[in-house]
């Protein structure tokens, strides 16, 4: 069982993002499931959804408390919550940062990937919305799910023209990432 705790802030579509993924591995045939975690609901106060993705039935209800992979849509959380409770040993960790943070974050045998996503979505979508941009990358770090499986999620979470931009900006960070990746 492959799972994923995404952290973000109220607004960012951190539930959203959760859906999304869980929806793209339903539609490899995997069993998934997606449910948040909430403090106060308000806009702008810290978040956290996870996702489970197995080839079996999944039975867990708990929160994710050792998840294979971390996103983590602001990085200012970093300073105020513990984001990084629990990552298993050769787990990763995607951060939407404006700069490679990874090096600053004592935390050893995790991969760190850190990519603008919040430009990637203004240059896109016109707000700062990273969750479809971020599971773009997470599909090019993980191997998880396809892009073509995020896209597809995508385009049936929004209307049409909603989803034509947060597909751009998925595929824009897939391939961004997979570069980065290879070098």
């Amino acid at each position: 069982m492959f799972q994923v705790r995404i952290h973000g802030r109220g607004g960012q579509g951190v539930v959203t993002a959760a859906e999304l993924l869980s929806v793209a591995a339903f539609l490899e045939g995997k069993h998934a499931q997606a449910f948040p975690s909430f403090g106060s609901e308000r806009m702008g106060a810290p978040v956290m959804a996870f996702c489970r993705i197995s080839s079996r039935e999944i039975r867990l209800r708990e929160p994710v408390m050792e998840p294979d992979a971390v996103i983590i849509q602001d990085s200012t959380l970093i300073e105020s919550v513990n984001v990084f409770q629990g990552v298993i040993n050769n787990g990763c960790v995607l951060i939407n940062s404006t700069t490679d943070i990874s090096s600053t974050l004592n935390i050893k045998l995790v991969t760190i990937k850190c990519i603008n996503a919040t430009a990637i979505a203004m240059a896109h979508i016109g707000r700062p919305l990273p969750n479809a941009v971020l599971l773009g990358s997470f599909a090019a770090i993980t191997n998880v799910v396809d892009i073509e499986s995020v896209v597809k999620a995508i385009g049936m979470q929004f209307p049409r023209a909603m989803a034509e931009k947060n597909i751009a900006a998925a595929r824009d960070a897939y391939t961004e990432t997979k570069s980065a990746v290879a070098v």
